[in-house]
């Protein structure tokens, strides 16, 4: 069983975020809610990826359900937002796999 990554500070979080999203060894692995509220806010799995690849973490994590992982919130606008913050809750492994628990406007919190 690999160890859990722990916590990170919003600008690690970024970076190592950020990373796992370029690299060709990427594994996705998403929530049914969050399928769910891409199709309600017509937001795009480009979008998401675009999101993952040059988004930002701006605030602390949160604990996620298994002890030693955090969710984090990524968010930038995207080609297709038309100026809106998407916003991605996402659970990073520490190595390359990252799951989707939801998306968001970041306006409609």
């Amino acid at each position: 069983m690999a160890k859990a990554p722990g916590e990170w500070t919003p600008a690690r979080a970024t970076k190592e975020i950020n990373a796992c999203a370029r690299s060709e060894g990427l594994t996705l692995s998403w929530k049914y809610h969050a399928k769910e509220q891409m199709l309600a806010r017509d937001i795009s799995m480009g979008d998401v990826l675009h999101v993952l690849r040059r988004g930002f973490v701006y605030g602390p994590p949160r604990n996620a359900t298994r002890a030693g992982y955090h969710k984090y919130i990524v968010e930038t606008t995207t080609p297709n937002s038309e100026g809106r913050a998407v916003g991605v809750v996402v659970i990073s492994d520490g190595a390359c796999e990252l799951k989707i628990i939801t998306v968001m406007w970041r306006d409609e919190l």
